[in-house]
């Protein structure tokens, strides 16, 4: 898993070409199971409403069920890995998230429209967990800083393509809208295809910087893990509700809450790049707790009303760490965890599972909040900052108490 990110070409070998196809096909999964199949239901999610689908208040927990499906995906990946090879189940979970974008064009039901928003998070979920550790093991590990970048980016360039494609596929519909995107994940699941490795290289140690010279305790893995699931739930009101807080929220129209549904995106295609940089420079423990700092700031600004262009900077930035505090969180645990690989990857799976719980509860949590408050937007955002604001509380109150275990143990 990529712990720095150090921009510079992939080797050109035979062995080279080889680890670009599957970064290539990583990325394309990433695109697919998360940037698309989670985040395009938010610039759908007025449309979904006002058409008379369902319910805002119904249509909003639909939108919660995808995170429950992720959950599932997170929890499950690697035994359905275990049964069979990795690169048909990471096949078969793109296959399933391209099944969900048609199926989801028919609104039968509540259950049967739930079913695939559940099915297409449990691709994504098991494709977060799978692919990145599948690819990354076969690229050289002076360039895994640039793979591990490259495979994030495609989460940011699903929001930006689902924010830039959805307003115009609307034109034809909302059932049109969701055959195209079920075309381009299916078009991105042929062009992966062929990408994946077939064999699993030796294991290898996980560069990481300024590592410490213990291991750290169960207590200091448990509050970063913390810290990772409060983050999820911060997330979740710009992931959920940005769009909708833009186009009913303040009456600008489907078409501008897509545009700043872009501008997250483009935050997320960018973010594990500059926060790789900026962990380069501070270390990964400094830069996740900087990270922490701003992302409270801009989580909480669709809370004050400060006007658009503050409210343009929160798209961007928030935008930014959903994806960027991935590399945070895993070069933090290569420095915890240098030369252990594997306490390493059992260390990632806890995390991304308790991601995935944080996120699933958030998203049902305040959906309840915003049907029984009568759309209260102001308060979903000061909640999302009040998570933020403990995460880095967390990581404050870990690092002080870090700090004097060791000043004991010297004297």
């Amino acid at each position: 898993m990529p712990t720095s990110l150090q921009p510079g070409p992939l080797p050109t070998s035979a062995d080279g070409r080889r680890a670009w196809r599957a970064v290539a096909s990583a990325s394309c999964a990433s695109l697919v199971g998360i940037g698309l199949a989670r985040f395009a239901y938010t610039p759908l999610l007025p449309a979904i409403i006002d058409g008379g689908w369902f319910p805002a208040s119904t249509a909003a927990y639909l939108g919660a069920a995808n995170l429950a499906g992720y959950l599932a995906g997170a929890l499950l990946g690697r035994r359905l890995a275990a049964r069979t090879r990795v690169p048909t189940v990471l096949r078969g979970m793109m296959g399933l998230a391209t099944v969900a974008f048609f199926a989801c064009a028919f609104p039968l039901s509540v259950a049967w429209f739930f079913a695939w928003r559940f099915a297409s998070g449990f691709a994504g979920g098991a494709l977060m967990v799978l692919a990145a550790p599948a690819v990354l093991p076969h690229v050289p590990p002076g360039k895994r800083g640039l793979a591990g970048g490259l495979i994030f980016m495609g989460i940011g360039a699903g929001v930006a393509a689902s924010g830039t494609l959805v307003p115009l596929l609307l034109q034809g519909g909302l059932r049109q809208a969701w055959f195209g995107l079920g075309a381009l994940s299916a078009l991105l699941t042929l062009l992966g295809w062929r990408g994946w490795p077939s064999e699993a290289p030796a294991p290898a140690r996980v560069g990481a910087r300024a590592a410490p010279s213990r291991s750290p305790g169960r207590a200091t893995l448990r509050a970063l893990y913390a810290e990772y699931a409060l983050n999820a739930a911060a997330w979740v009101p710009h992931m959920l509700f940005l769009v909708d807080l833009v186009a009913r929220g303040l009456g600008r129209g489907i078409q501008a809450g897509s545009h700043y549904w872009v501008l997250f995106g483009l935050g997320a295609t960018v973010g594990p790049i500059l926060v790789g940089h900026l962990a380069d420079r501070v270390g990964f423990g400094t830069a996740l707790r900087l990270a922490f700092l701003v992302e409270a700031g801009a989580v909480a600004i669709p809370a004050l009303g400060l006007g658009e262009p503050w409210l343009v900077l929160s798209s961007v930035t928030v935008g930014a760490f959903v994806t960027g505090t991935v590399p945070l969180m895993l070069g933090r645990l290569g420095e915890l965890l240098p030369d252990d690989p594997e306490r390493q990857k059992a260390a990632w799976s806890v995390a991304t599972v308790a991601f995935a719980l944080f996120q699933a509860g958030a998203a049902y949590g305040l959906s309840f909040v915003f049907a029984h408050t009568g759309g209260d937007y102001a308060l979903l955002f000061a909640l999302g900052a009040a998570a933020m604001v403990l995460a880095l509380a967390i990581d404050l109150a870990t690092a002080l108490a870090t700090r004097r275990a060791a000043t004991a143990s010297r004297h």
